[in-house]
């Protein structure tokens, strides 16, 4: 049995039970082990072996029935246990109730006697202070203080409560039989009053907080505790203001009274309250007008700028105030407090803000325009300058001089930056100092000066004289700043764009003014791209006006006629020389005067611009077969110059003028199989037989036949 139980130890497995019997029995292993394997000794084994399990479980059957039987008997024992203790229980529950109804039933007596003793304890302590203040009343009648209360310094306290009733009842007194005494006792009620401020003053500076708050306690029922108030708060404030920081001061002179206060007097937010409206009412105030009004009316910039600075730190201290109790509403009350100070100021700030803002951008632009010898010429307005502009915007014609700038754009980014650092302080000013209310509307005004100034007054106005400063087309060796205008002007306005988004924006996202203002930058965006576009369109013109003049002067008819046919050289014509230099020369400034897709846009027109002026150029001109091979070689540098765009319409384009040349060298054989190719075939058919007509053979040949 005992190697059965160990058969059955934990973690049973009924499989891995029947493989380690079998393993353990003579010949019963799968293999035999030792042994060979003996099916009928493993069946004897399993037979004994199960008679030992039925065994071993009638054993411990009659185990469990033997516990089963004694845990019923147990259970019984203990309900019955528990019985016994529940009506022990309950009469233990009736004699508390019992004692609980006869202890109420003597606390009720208790009551009833303490109440019929107060009723006549309290009368009898009423006459006698009655007549310990008829005593006291009649010393004063007579005249003669004797009672050692009104003449010993150490009972003070005692005295002052004394003449403090008595005061309340001599007013009840009529006037005319009680002059006398209600003189008398009003005399020693302010002198002691008198004597309690002075003992209050004395401690505070001797730093004795207990007697404080003793005086303290004695004043609260005198007229004069709102004088001991005041005198304390004068007194806690001398020496406090050592330094030139009055903010920093007074945050600490109330960091250290609010604990005093809350030891000395039984209503602290009252007292706190009370020095903080002192403190801002005189010294804040005195310092705040010092500071602004000295500077008001003899410099704006400095004003402004101690305008905000002064209301900062003052939020700021009342936002460390707002940690001390003062009261249920301490937030209005520091928000009144502020006001009664800045009111005046805050009325006027905006006028003041856009007056400076409007005198201080006039000054930075007519100071830079001075450092250019500049005299500023009138932008004409009106119905005759807007039919002027659409006849320059439709026609390109300048109307108008053309003004030569010497290359000058009139675009400063250090007045730029002057301008914006400007307005960002005016934002920020406007942000801290407006109202609420009003905080959009007054956003609003300083970002019109703003357009008014850089984007009127500076950006336009250069795009105004860089209009005017375009030559004619057909200028020669014309200096093309225009793009260096539109650069400039591009990069000034990504910072304008860039302070609207960052610090406008905030200030106006949430009103109507919203609307205005995106409004109002669309309409100056739409009025710059305007002159933008006229300004390049007739840049192009300048540029292919240039090639033209290049083409003029070095192209020659006998490029394309070689006297001698079987001597030339060279790979390509001068004037394809020069021309593709100056046309790569533009192209790479136009890359470094646009951005984005401003790129691609003005190279696709200048270069489908420089495809119609080659191919017309070269219908000037009749070919020899070898100048036909040069017209290949100049196409050819022209496609490579037109890779250069990185603009596959140009490029295509190019390809397809250079198919065409190829017209004018094939044999007159092939040039029907020529035109039928891939680059060809889709070209009208007298623009090829134009290009086949350039051929010096074309009567001679009969080559209008192929075409037939």
């Amino acid at each position: 049995m005992a190697t059965t139980a160990q058969l059955f130890e934990e973690p049973f497995d009924a499989d891995e039970y029947i493989e380690r019997l079998a393993w353990r029995t003579p010949g019963g292993g799968s293999k035999g082990g030792a042994e060979a394997f003996d099916p009928k000794r493993l069946l004897e084994e399993f037979e004994n072996h199960i008679e030992e399990l039925k065994q071993l479980d009638e054993k411990i059957q009659r185990r469990v029935e033997k516990l089963e039987h004694q845990c019923h008997r147990e259970a019984k024992e203990f309900a019955h246990k528990v019985q016994d203790l529940q009506r022990s229980n309950q009469v233990a529950f009736q004699h508390f109730q019992e004692l609980d109804e006869h202890i109420s039933y003597v606390a009720t007596k208790v009551c009833h006697l303490g109440d019929q003793l107060e009723g006549v304890n309290t009368p009898r302590q009423r006459a006698v202070e009655a007549q310990r203040l008829m005593t006291y009343f009649n010393e004063f009648l007579d005249g003669d203080l004797r009672s050692d209360v009104f003449n010993n310094p150490d009972k003070i306290k005692e005295a002052a409560d004394i003449i403090q009733k008595l005061h309340l009842i001599a007013q009840e007194l009529p006037f005319d039989r009680f002059a006398d005494v209600k003189a008398k006792i009003a005399s020693k009620y302010h002198d002691l009053e008198r004597q309690l401020i002075q003992e209050f003053t004395a401690a505070q500076r001797r730093g004795e907080i207990g007697r404080m708050r003793e005086v303290a306690a004695v004043l609260l029922h005198f007229k004069g505790y709102a004088h001991c108030v005041d005198v304390y708060i004068k007194q806690c404030q001398e020496g406090a203001y050592l330094r030139n920081d009055v903010f920093e001061d007074t945050a600490v002179l109330c960091q250290r009274v609010n604990k005093q206060v809350g030891e000395v007097f039984s209503s602290p937010e009252t007292v706190m309250a009370k020095l903080i409206q002192n403190i801002f009412e005189n010294k804040l105030q005195a310092h705040v007008r010092e500071k602004l009004d000295e500077t008001r009316h003899t410099d704006v910039e400095q004003y402004l700028k101690n305008l905000n600075d002064l209301y900062t730190r003052t939020t700021a201290l009342a936002t460390k105030l707002n940690e001390f109790n003062l009261g249920s509403d301490k937030h209005t009350f520091l928000s009144k407090l502020i006001k009664s100070i800045f009111s005046s100021y805050l009325e006027s700030y905006i006028d003041m803000e856009r007056e400076y803002l409007r005198t201080r951008g006039a000054m930075i632009l007519q100071r830079y325009y001075d450092s250019k010898n500049h005299q500023k010429r009138p932008i004409g307005t009106g119905s005759i300058q807007e039919l002027k502009e659409r006849i320059r915007q439709r026609t390109n014609l300048p109307l108008g001089p053309i003004i030569d700038t010497h290359g000058e754009t009139f675009l400063s980014p250090e007045l730029v930056v002057n301008l914006l650092q400007e307005t960002r302080h005016a934002f920020e000013r406007c942000n801290r100092l407006s109202d609420p209310s009003d905080l959009p509307k007054n956003a609003y005004s300083i970002f019109l000066l703003l357009v008014d100034h850089l984007c009127v007054d500076h950006i336009d106005y250069a795009l105004e004289i860089g209009l005017s400063a375009i030559p004619s087309s057909d200028a020669k060796n014309a200096n093309l700043y225009f793009l260096d205008v539109v650069q400039q002007a591009n990069s000034i306005f990504h910072l304008f764009d860039k302070q609207f988004n960052d610090q406008l924006m905030p200030l106006i996202s949430s009103s109507p003014k919203l609307a205005e203002c995106l409004q109002k930058k669309k309409e100056v965006i739409e009025q710059m791209e305007v002159k933008l576009d006229t300004g390049i369109d007739r840049t192009i013109n300048c540029m292919v006006g240039q090639m033209k003049h290049i083409l003029a002067t070095e192209q020659k008819k006998t490029d394309f006629r070689p006297e001698d046919e079987n001597n030339v050289m060279i790979q390509y014509t001068t004037a394809c020389s020069k021309v593709c230099a100056y046309v790569s020369r533009q192209v790479e400034h136009v890359r470094k005067s646009m951005d984005g897709k401003n790129v691609d846009t003005v190279l696709t027109e200048l270069g489908v611009r420089f495809h119609r002026l080659i191919h017309e150029h070269l219908q000037q001109y009749s070919y020899s077969s070898m100048g036909g091979m040069l017209a290949i070689c100049d196409v050819a540098e022209y496609r490579r110059c037109a890779k250069g765009f990185r603009v596959p319409l140009v490029l295509q384009l190019f390809d397809t003028l250079h198919a065409l040349c190829n017209l004018l060298v094939v044999a007159p054989d092939n040039l029907k199989q020529v035109c039928s190719g891939e680059q060809l075939t889709n070209l009208d058919r007298n623009l090829l037989h134009a290009f086949v007509q350039l051929r010096m053979d074309y009567r001679s040949a009969r080559l209008g036949r192929h075409f037939s």
